[in-house]
């Protein structure tokens, strides 16, 4: 199995929500010896989305094949306007340059949502994920992480994810490796 953190968020630096949840992850999923790769939007030149290029920039193609390698994705999103960031929207929006594939866009891929608010309107950015996810032709996950920034980090423990949420991302991570969840028990 092959894992892509997609942190559709412009912040960066080490204290940074996204990138405090994505380390978490990742660390997670090291220790179920899942290959992992991480696609950080604040680090990738994608450029607008504009068909009149002569070619796909080495970017996007970049980004494109590590999308379409991986078999799980977790999308990770801050809350902006309602919505997620346009920048994270021209990403995805870019997997249009898959159209003409034998399994176009993300095609029966897992797809994980998360999403961070300031106060407790995170699941419109989840709604938003699933939204595209769908459209794109993957399997949205039926359980995703709405977060409220504010009660992300444990009190405590400095540097620490609270206990409320390693508990939801947990479960997150089990219900996005698990071989079972598109499976008919009998």
């Amino acid at each position: 199995m092959k894992v892509i953190i997609f942190i559709g968020s412009v912040e960066s630096g080490a204290n940074s929500t996204a990138s405090i949840i994505s380390n978490y992850l990742l660390k997670r999923l090291k220790e179920k010896n899942i290959e992992t790769t991480v696609f950080n939007l604040s680090q990738e030149a994608i450029p607008m989305l504009d068909f009149s290029f002569p070619e796909t920039p080495q970017t996007v193609k970049n980004m494109t094949e590590q999308f379409l390698a991986a078999d799980t994705h977790f999308w990770l999103a801050p809350l902006y306007h309602g919505s997620i960031p346009g920048a994270m929207k021209n990403c995805l929006d870019w997997l249009e340059t898959t159209s003409r594939l034998p399994k176009p866009y993300l095609t029966d891929k897992k797809v994980a949502t998360i999403c961070w608010a300031d106060g407790v309107q995170a699941m419109n950015g989840i709604n938003a994920m699933e939204n595209i996810s769908k459209a794109l032709r993957a399997w949205s996950l039926p359980y995703s992480v709405p977060v409220a920034r504010k009660e992300l980090m444990d009190t405590e423990k400095e540097g620490a994810i609270s206990g409320f949420y390693t508990e939801k991302l947990d479960r997150l991570i089990e219900t996005a490796v698990s071989r079972k969840i598109f499976v008919k028990e009998v």
